[in-house]
């Protein structure tokens, strides 16, 4: 309990106090929509919500208990939380310590942060916790079951998501004792030469020594299978060994998601919907990640739908290998108005993809163009919310065949009070203020559209045959010689740069937005000014905010990085770091950090705006060629050699600026959602307070799904 790490380290574990809570407003545009689309939106919503207990077994061995803990309480004393701490002997302060710390649990699908990766503790001290847990025999029975992982905090790796064998926590890998990294990458690699797909396993070392595959779905023995064989003798350092494949793993929620998007399709709005509902319920109930794969070919063929989704396993941020996907799913309105400005960035996407530091041969011989749309959301299961996704993350499909781009409209203008921003001058709040909404959208856009949506793999994409010409190779910008790799037959962009490559993408997406935004013509699009060139107009405080946003989302990144593991647990937060660095290199005092005291508790931002195009944008386009090159040719030393370089935290960013960054910390937003009902014929929604009882009592009202 509390006794392993001194009071400083321990401080930025403690759980928000408050937590800050906003609610995701649905109602107009949910009301909107006619009879079908309200029962199509409904049913998506269910299935997306009924894989909240995988998420929970995905952070950690405790939070599916600590969740239905919550809801016990909750149920106990019929939201009464006053009452029931009066009865239980527990003061007003620590029930609310304890809301505060469910919220940002519920908000965060476990006791891990979805943005982080790094373990939260309660506020209220444990004997408050289990003089609670008293007020029911359930309650209690579910706290002794997870009451010493609560508060455990035995070394500073285990308060953090990764390898196991290296003191971290992962559920990916459960009741595996002794399971080491070099297993794990070693039957990673031996999953993909099978051309299986891991998206939708966990994997278990079991007391013998052998593997397990465990693929989520519905039934045990599937009639739809990605491979006949499902046992195979390891080879190499796992000689003796065998792997194999087992169905059914969260088998009672994949049933419910499969049931429910089978009435989705029923409800669909054209054949694309239809189809594409087919190959979830395929997906979800035989455990097939191919007909995951068809799913999002239907969906990217759905162009302008009313009502939008997408579900499965999909970003893979949190498998400390990067290959298994978490849960997530969305139901969404189209917001038509925001939408236009997107269309038009759409269609002016092959005129802006040559403005970037690469020649066409480094470049998609067509652009695809994509669906790129505003959505409001309504239901948005998983761990986090983002503010908008460029998607599907196979990299076939969106080289070849297409993708789509979401902004989510709702979470982006869901804010907080206003109050003062760390690290910002006081001469830039009033515009930062001001502008940082539409520069976070600007970002957004060009982000998921061109910066995920550009750039071609060069592939021998079969045994002799090449998607360049493979006798007259490119010249790469970098080293102004022919190149001399690019990604075998089998080998992905996933595969070969594995681990660290969601980060980097990240990276190569957020270096495209600052390449692209400071040109005018792009921001007139999203209806910023006259497409003239003017620094000091509102366009150039778009500009300014858009870089200003960035380096401080640089030094903010801090927060996310583990001192004692020297890792990064937010891709994008690192990808964010590394910009900053580019940024501070550009020389001609474009970028610094400005501090006159010792312990930087004034340390703001020092951004020349007039040099954004003279200084900054030439440094990030030098970066982000580089990044491009490197993924292009499948050169995975390049690439770890220059991320690394950018990624690096010495010691003065360690010892002086993170310190201070923990302390100015601002609680990061958690969304309460509503709820659908199915009242006879007709789709009912629930909003809910903005508060912890608010938050508590939706997941109670949903969690019969």
């Amino acid at each position: 309990m509390l006794n392993a790490m001194d009071a400083t380290t321990l401080k930025q574990y403690l759980a928000d106090d408050p937590p800050t809570i906003v609610p995701l407003t649905i109602k107009k545009h949910f009301d909107a929509l006619g009879d079908q689309e309200k029962k199509y939106t409904h049913y998506i919503s269910r299935a997306s919500l009924a894989g909240t207990r995988i998420n929970l077994r995905q952070v950690s061995p405790e939070s599916e208990a600590i969740y239905d803990f919550i809801l016990t309480l909750h149920k106990s004393c019929n939201g009464d939380w006053k009452g029931l701490g009066s009865k239980t002997g527990v003061s007003e302060e620590d029930v609310t310590h304890f809301l505060n710390y469910a919220a940002q649990f519920l908000g965060n699908a476990g006791n891990y942060k979805s943005f982080g990766d790094s373990k939260f503790i309660p506020r209220i001290a444990a004997d408050k916790v289990a003089a609670l847990a008293k007020s029911s025999p359930e309650a209690n029975k579910l706290y002794e079951t997870f009451k010493n992982e609560l508060y455990e905090s035995k070394d500073v790796a285990h308060m953090h998501l990764g390898y196991p064998d290296e003191g971290h926590v992962s559920t990916y890998y459960p009741d595996s004792a002794g399971i080491t990294r070099q297993e794990i990458e070693y039957t990673a690699e031996f999953i993909k030469e099978k051309s299986l797909m891991p998206e939708n396993t966990r994997m278990r070392k079991t007391s013998s020594g052998d593997f397990e595959v465990l693929i989520a779905s519905a039934v045990t023995d599937p009639s739809t299978r990605d491979t006949k064989q499902t046992e195979w003798e390891l080879e190499g350092p796992l000689k003796g060994k065998k792997l194999r494949l087992i169905f059914g793993d969260h088998k009672a929620e994949m049933g419910k998601i499969s049931a429910y998007l089978a009435e989705a399709k029923k409800c669909a709005l054209n054949e694309n919907e239809a189809a594409m509902q087919g190959e979830y319920v395929t997906s979800f109930h035989d455990g097939s990640m191919f007909a995951h794969k068809d799913s999002q070919r239907h969906w990217i063929k759905d162009k302008g739908p009313t009502v939008e989704c997408n579900i499965g396993f999909i970003e893979t941020y949190r498998d400390p290998q990067g290959v298994r996907g978490e849960w997530e799913g969305f139901a969404a309105m189209v917001n038509k108005e925001r939408t236009k400005a997107f269309e038009k960035l759409v269609q002016s996407a092959p005129s802006q993809i040559p403005k970037l530091p690469w020649s066409q041969d480094f470049e998609k011989d067509k652009f695809l163009s994509p669906d790129f749309t505003s959505l409001e959301v309504l239901t948005f299961a998983g761990a986090g919310i983002p503010a908008g996704i460029n998607i599907p993350n196979y990299d076939d499909i969106r080289q070849t065949e297409g993708f789509k781009n979401v902004s989510l409209g709702n979470v982006l203008s869901a804010n907080p009070p206003k109050e003062p921003t760390p690290f910002i001058r006081a001469e830039d709040q009033d515009v930062f203020d001001k502008y940082k909404d539409e520069a976070f959208e600007v970002q957004v856009g060009l982000h998921e559209l061109l910066g995920h949506g550009c750039g071609k793999l060069l592939q021998e994409t079969e045994p002799g045959k090449y998607n360049f010409d493979v006798k007259n190779p490119p010249v790469s910008p970098i080293t102004g010689k022919p190149i001399t790799t690019w990604y075998k037959p089998g080998e992905t962009w996933g595969s070969v740069f594995a681990g660290m490559g969601p980060s980097y993408e990240e990276c190569r997406a957020e270096s495209v937005a600052m390449s692209l935004c400071p040109d005018y013509k792009i921001l007139q699009i999203f209806g910023f000014g006259n497409g003239e060139e003017d620094i000091n107009g509102a366009a150039g405080d778009i500009l300014y905010t858009c870089y200003l946003q960035m380096a401080r989302a640089g030094v903010v990144a801090l927060q996310f990085w583990d001192p004692s593991a020297r890792k990064w647990g937010q891709a994008h937060m690192q990808a964010r770091f590394a910009i900053l660095q580019v940024f501070l290199r550009a020389g001609g005092g474009f970028c610094k950090l400005s501090y006159t005291k010792d312990d930087l508790s004034d340390l703001v931002i020092a951004l020349d705006r007039n040099k954004i195009q003279s200084h900054g944008r030439p440094a990030v386009n030098e970066f982000l060629q580089k990044l491009q090159i490197f993924k292009a040719t499948a050169d995975l030393k390049s690439g770890t050699a220059l991320y690394e370089e950018y990624t690096n935290v010495d010691e003065w960013w360690k010892t002086k600026v993170r310190p201070e960054v923990l302390r100015q910390a601002k609680p990061r937003k958690v969304f309460v959602q509503a709820n659908t009902f199915l009242n006879g014929d007709k789709v009912e929604l629930k909003e809910y307070e903005a508060t912890p009882e608010g938050m508590i009592q939706s997941f109670v009202e949903r969690d019969y799904i």
